[in-house]
Formats: C-alpha cells, structure tokens, sequence
C-alpha cells in the first residue's frame, strides 16, 4: 500500500502553501480519485508522490517503509503519467529508445498500441497513440502504483473509455494502485474510483 502522510508543500516566494497537510493511501488493485478546484496542489501532490519533488514535510510511505527516491536508472515503483503525451517524448529520438526499461509486449497488447510504432518519431503519431505509449513506458519492472493526472482530458470520449478500460484491465491483472487525478467527477465514477477531496 501506497501512504502519503501530513504532506505540506509551499512553492517558494509564496505565503500560502499549496498543499496543507494532505494524507491519502491507495490499496493494491485499488482507484483513488483525487478532485480538487484548479491551483488546489493536485499535479504538486501526483510529483511528490512519483519522487519528481523533494517533501518538504510529511512522509510517503511503500508497504510501511519510507519510498525511496527517484534516482535515474533505477525503476520506481510510483509512476506518473501526465496529460500531455506529445511533451512526454524527446521529439528526436523514436519512440523505442525512449523505453529504458524494455517494451512489455503484452501492455502494448492491452492498450492497443502496435510495436511498428515504436520506430516511429513522436510527430508521426496522434495524441491519443502517444498516451498509450506513455502509460506503456509507466509499467517498469516492480510498478506499484500509477498516478494518472488528466491522463485522457485531451482526447475524445471514445478514445477515454478506450484508454481506461485498458487501464483498469491491466490493474485487475497485476494488482496496480491507481492514483486517477481529475475535474472530470463522472469520469471517476465511471473508473469506480474512491474519492478522495484534498
């Protein structure tokens, strides 16, 4: 289980932290739907939680022990998937040499992503092609937790439910804790998410 305890975070030259003692857990094959108004620390709270920040205050916790740090070359157990997939790729290398840690073909099954792009360039494909490419980068070897923030609120209605059946099929298979960020309520409630107000 996945444990964030008391964390405050304040961006410097501000007054008013953006996160004030937050706490939230999330379950193997467990949803967490995180909701919050614009500016209320949700996408600081997805990078605290995935090591892209340092905490401040408070503790994240992996099955009782503190989670290690993100350090390059290593797979982390928590990963981040951000909404915008086209910013997520270095725009000149192709699409296979962004995997460090090997192509899961069966992920790329799930997900509907076909391996010939992989030699492809990050333009020739479309938004929605590159988040499954994205989401299939995620799955490194020990993957606990994936924390979806926006994932799908640039795509289209069909390409959502696409996306997320996939998703929530690969978490029944492996026992996965999603972390799912969104403004969208009756996306989270679609995805059987518990709710969780910061």
């Amino acid at each position: 289980m996945l444990e964030a305890r008391n964390i405050h975070h304040c961006w410097s030259g501000s007054a008013t932290p953006t996160l004030d003692g937050v706490s939230l857990h999330v379950a193997p094959g467990e949803v967490v739907g995180v909701r919050a108004p614009s500016g209320r620390g949700k996408s600081t709270l997805a990078r605290l939680l995935a090591g892209h920040l340092p905490l401040q205050r408070g503790e994240v916790l992996l099955d009782g022990q503190a989670l290690q740090p993100l350090r390059w070359g290593r797979p982390h157990p928590v990963q981040l998937v951000l909404q915008n997939a086209e910013l997520a790729f270095n725009p000149r290398v192709k699409l296979g040499d962004a995997f460090p840690n090997g192509v899961d073909g069966s992920v790329l099954d799930t997900l509907g992503a076909r391996r010939d792009w992989l030699a492809r360039y990050p333009h020739e494909l479309s938004g929605g092609e590159l988040q499954r490419l994205s989401i299939a980068r995620a799955f490194v070897p020990g993957l606990r937790v994936l924390i979806a923030d926006e994932l799908t609120a640039m795509h289209d209605a069909i390409t959502q439910a696409q996306i997320w059946h996939a998703l929530l099929d690969l978490m029944r298979r492996t026992g996965l804790g999603i972390i799912a960020i969104s403004h969208d309520d009756a996306l989270l409630k679609a995805i059987g998410a518990r709710m969780q107000p910061i």
